[in-house]
């Protein structure tokens, strides 16, 4: 045994026995790793290959041809509570992806839900919009400090595409700038994947580079009088990459380039929205986007999207044509009002922050007795971990594998999402799981 071999394990033995010293009479809160099957899973898998494309397709299938989720990973899914999710197993995981952002306040929040309830009893897809659009709006406006007017639409993506069209209407300007890397969406202007999509779809977007004001400003130079807009994210979080907050001088530097040449700030706050802020994400740093677009959490996993706006804005956004079957039903935007109200009664923000905090801290504690390098990125509520050297995503990957065996459901290349009703015992749960799956990894270097 190499040296370093003996010392990583005179370090597992060490960390082994505190962690039996302080569980000692106390029986492991993880599921046995046996008896995580996925029988009916499997069998669903093969009859979804029968009538849909690629098993499963989009952001949400653990079989994508490009970099599929560990094995381990069920596809559908059963129910959830809280900040817990079961599989069509059986299979109970704490939930650290959040359907990948829109539940905020934990599944099945009982207000939000009774909210629900009483709407669809009145009908929820009608000739027209219910009351609830008109209250919807007032809540917003009064809740996002940019905003003076609404308008709503069902996907994160109608929300981006509907913003530039808003730009270009109020400028009569084509070029749009965007965040080299940055998602917004799968229409063809901004698919990460060009298939299906043609150059010209991507003909009047130019690319800068986040966080470099200098770079949008060439950009901004390269589109000259046919400027209308950049749309940004609030901070960098391209999977897989390392999230990268944002430089305030950044925001500030982009607000002012758009005050001089008159194109509109667009803020997508789809995935961040309402989790760093009980307002706009950009609030706290003190600039104001001319447009925002929202989703994922607005309605606590019902489905939604909003477009807010400034006055400067509210002809151009009146005059574009932009409608949906479903994006007047009630039923969502009656959760969205209880979902608010909910988010501000009972601080879910500070909640997410502290859990996700105490996740953080328990993660590099637990990297540190391994002799692990990790790098742990983003906000607290919307945590990201990647390993120190893992080019290939294999640490990532048997990590996220062995967390999903023992009950917990985080992703290997996609920042995680932590919900307001988490609780510190679930905290404690998943601390649990992941200094078993971080053994995983030191072992996958060749030290037992």
């Amino acid at each position: 045994m190499s040296a370093d071999a003996a010392v990583a394990g005179d370090r597992t033995q060490s960390r082994r026995g505190r962690a039996c010293a302080s569980s000692e009479g106390s029986k492991s809160s993880l599921p046995d790793i046996d008896t995580h099957i996925l029988t009916r899973d499997a069998a669903l898998r093969q009859r979804t290959a029968v009538v849909m494309p690629g098993v499963l397709f989009g952001h949400q299938s653990v079989a994508r041809v490009t970099r599929p989720l560990p094995d381990g990973y069920p596809q559908f899914m059963s129910r959830g509570r809280g900040a817990h999710i079961w599989d069509v197993d059986g299979n109970e995981y704490i939930d650290l992806m959040c359907s990948y952002g829109p539940v905020i306040l934990g599944h099945q929040h009982p207000k939000v839900e009774a909210a629900v309830r009483t709407q669809a009893a009145k009908g929820d897809c009608q000739n027209g919009p219910s009351a609830r659009i008109v209250e919807l709006a007032e809540a917003l406006v009064a809740t996002v400090r940019h905003a003076d007017w609404a308008m709503f639409a069902k996907n994160g993506c109608d929300a981006t595409t509907l913003a530039l069209m808003i730009a270009r209407a109020a400028t009569g300007r084509r070029k749009i700038l965007v965040a080299r890397g940055s998602y917004h969406g799968s229409a063809p202007w901004c698919n990460p994947f060009p298939v299906g999509t043609t150059p010209e779809d991507r003909g009047n977007v130019i690319y800068f580079t986040y966080n470099d004001l200098e770079s949008a400003q060439a950009a901004a130079a390269e589109a000259a009088d046919d400027f209308a807009g950049v749309i940004v994210t609030p901070f960098r979080h391209d999977a897989p990459l390392d999230q990268e907050l944002v430089d305030p001088s950044f925001a500030r530097g982009l607000r002012a380039l758009c005050d001089a040449t008159g194109a509109a700030l667009i803020l997508d706050d789809v995935r961040c929205g309402f989790r760093l802020h009980l307002g706009g994400s950009w609030e706290p740093i003190g600039v104001d986007p001319d447009i925002s677009a929202w989703s994922k959490g607005i309605a606590n996993g019902y489905a939604l999207a909003a477009v807010l706006g400034s006055d400067r804005f509210r002809t151009a956004a009146s005059e574009v044509y932009a409608t949906g079957s479903f994006w007047f039903a009630a039923v969502s935007m009656a959760a969205a009002l209880a979902t608010l109200k909910a988010l501000a009664e009972e601080r879910a923000v500070e909640t997410m922050q502290a859990r996700g905090q105490a996740l953080r801290t328990g993660l590099d504690e637990q990297a540190r007795q391994w002799g692990i390098g990790i790098r742990q990125t983003g906000p607290a509520q919307m945590p990201f971990l990647n390993f120190d050297g893992d080019v290939d995503f294999a640490m990532a990957n048997t990590f996220a594998g062995q967390a999903i065996r023992r009950g917990v459901y985080l992703h290997p290349r996609h920042n995680w999402f932590v919900s307001a009703a988490m609780t510190e015992e679930d905290v404690s749960r998943v601390l649990e799981a992941t200094d078993e799956a971080f053994g995983a990894v030191r072992r996958l270097e060749g030290v037992e």
